[in-house]
């Protein structure tokens, strides 16, 4: 991961997709890795993995593997009060950002 742009704004899409998707159901990594394709991003397991990792240290997924199962079997991540209430703050700077740096432009344009 070289690339500025995905380091420094890619990356912090890619948590506010996986928030948005852990709030709807359960998510886990090669579900994500789709899911983010489909959108036009190809991160690896080793960007996405410990993402999903640091988000669970933040507090904001919880990880979970079903009861007895092995240490390599799927890990469903859901979101957690807090990931719920920091998706919600990050919704509200969205909207706001959205507005100046979208809709501005497209008023811009127009005139």
């Amino acid at each position: 991961m070289t690339d500025p742009l995905i380091r420094e704004v890619f990356l912090a899409f890619w948590k506010v997709h996986i928030l948005h998707h852990a709030k709807e159901r359960p998510v886990y990594g090669q579900w994500m890795l789709e899911e983010l394709g489909r959108h036009g991003f190809s991160l690896s397991p080793g960007t996405l993995y410990p993402l999903l990792a640091r988000m669970e240290g933040h507090g904001w997924l919880k990880g979970r593997r079903e009861p007895g199962a092995s240490i390599k079997a799927r890990r469903e991540y859901v979101l957690t009060k807090q990931g719920a209430r920091a998706l919600t703050r990050i919704r509200k700077q969205l909207e706001e950002l959205h507005r100046e740096v979208v809709l501005d432009e497209k008023e811009e344009s127009e005139s």
